[in-house]
C-alpha cells in the first residue's frame, strides 16, 4: 500500500483551514464571527453591494446574509438603504461605528499575516501571493460556469483593483465562508 504523500493540494486546504479556525478564535474575542469580519470588510471594498450579490460572493444563502447583517444592523455597524432602481434590492453600508472594528479587524489580520509568513523574506511572499493570484485566477477562468462563480470571480478582480489588501486577505484568509 503506498504511502500518502502531502502535496501542494493537501497544505492549500489545510493552510487554509487553520487560516480560517484562527480568525474564528479571534473574532470571537469580540463576540464576533468571521463571517461577520468578512462582511464588514467587504462593505469597505464595495460600499452599497446587494444582500444577493454578498451571498453570491460569500457563497452562502441570501437568508444567511440577511441573518448576519441583522446582527451586524443591530449593532449599529451596517444599515440596509433600498435601491433606488429597484425596491426589492437592499444595498448595504458601513456605519461610522463600525470603523473602529475594522481598524481593530485589519490589526488581527496583519498579525496572523505575520504569523504566516514569519521566516519568509519579502520576496518570497510576493511570489507566493503572485502563484497564489494566478491560481486563483486560472481556477476563475475555469468555473465559469456558473453565475455564481462568475460573481465571485468578477468581485474578487474589482476588490482585487480597488483595495490591493483584500486579494492578501483573500490568499492568507480565505476570506469567503465555508
Amino acid at each position: 500500500m503506498a504511502q500518502f504523500q502531502p502535496d501542494i493540494m493537501t497544505y492549500l486546504f489545510e493552510v487554509a483551514h487553520l487560516v480560517r479556525v484562527a480568525f474564528d478564535k479571534r473574532a470571537r474575542q469580540f463576540g464576533m464571527t468571521r463571517a461577520q469580519w468578512v462582511i464588514l470588510l467587504r462593505l469597505e471594498w464595495q460600499p452599497g453591494i446587494s444582500q444577493k450579490d454578498l451571498a453570491d460572493l460569500l457563497e452562502v444563502e441570501p437568508i444567511t446574509v440577511a441573518r448576519l447583517v441583522d446582527r451586524l444592523e443591530q449593532r449599529g455597524f451596517v444599515e440596509r438603504r433600498p435601491d433606488p432602481k429597484d425596491r426589492r434590492v437592499w444595498r448595504l453600508h458601513l456605519l461610522p461605528a463600525a470603523e473602529p472594528l475594522l481598524e481593530r479587524i485589519k490589526h488581527e489580520r496583519d498579525e496572523l499575516l505575520h504569523l504566516v509568513t514569519s521566516g519568509m523574506d519579502a520576496a518570497a511572499i510576493a511570489e507566493m501571493t503572485e502563484r497564489l493570484r494566478s491560481m486563483k485566477a486560472i481556477l476563475c477562468a475555469n468555473v465559469r460556469c456558473s453565475r455564481k462563480e462568475e460573481a465571485v470571480c468578477a468581485a474578487d478582480d474589482e476588490a482585487e483593483q480597488a483595495a490591493p489588501e483584500a486579494a492578501e486577505l483573500e490568499a492568507t484568509a480565505s476570506a469567503e465562508v465555508a
